[in-house]
Formats: C-alpha cells, sequence, structure tokens
C-alpha cells in the first residue's frame, strides 16, 4: 500500500511527464527504488535521497513531507526557485531580475 510521501512523488512524476526512468535518472537512483517508494509502504528514504528528488521533481523536501498539505504545490516550487536563485552567479541573476523588470513594465 503506498504511503502519503509515494503517492506525492507519483503525482509530481506524472505531471511533470516524467517516467519511472526519468525520474530515477535526474534523482540519481534506481527505478525500482523510486517504483517502490510510490507503490510500498518502505521506511522513510534518506534526507540525501529525499533531497534529490524532491530537487527532481523542482519541490522542497518539506513539500514532500508534508502529509496535512499545509504547504501547496506553488509554494515548494517558488521556495526551490528562490533556493537555486540564491546559488546563481551574482550576473545571472541579475539578468533575471531585469527580465522580471521588463514583464512588470508592459503591465
Amino acid at each position: 500500500m503506498p504511503t502519503a510521501l509515494g503517492k506525492k512523488i507519483q503525482k509530481l512524476r506524472k505531471e511533470k511527464g516524467f517516467t519511472l526512468d526519468q525520474l530515477a535518472a535526474r534523482a540519481a537512483s534506481s527505478k525500482s527504488y523510486i517504483w517502490e517508494l510510490e507503490n510500498k509502504d518502505l521506511p522513510r528514504p534518506s534526507a540525501d535521497k529525499l533531497s534529490k528528488i524532491a530537487t527532481a521533481l523542482d519541490v522542497t523536501i518539506d513539500y514532500l513531507l508534508d502529509h496535512e498539505q499545509k504547504i501547496t504545490e506553488a509554494d515548494a516550487t517558488d521556495d526551490m526557485f528562490f533556493r537555486k536563485y540564491q546559488q546563481m552567479d551574482p550576473d545571472v541573476k541579475k539578468k533575471i531580475r531585469k527580465m522580471i523588470e521588463l514583464w512588470e513594465d508592459e503591465d
């Protein structure tokens, strides 16, 4: 019987159009491990595995583990974007800010 975590991983994977193989490759895992997470009641995966799966699905670990659904997928996606943004080169950040300013000027 799948867990809430497994159901959430499967839902996100399908929404993104990933096969089990594709998600496994992106998360540096095996297809069988991802299948087991989605379909069986396994012990919780390690923080490292969860981190890689969350990154591959563009969400946070918090979102994957939030069984009460207090965190929305949009919030988790935004959080992941901001984490990536914080690690970007300053020149790339500057370009992104400029693009946002241009979009705002269109309104």
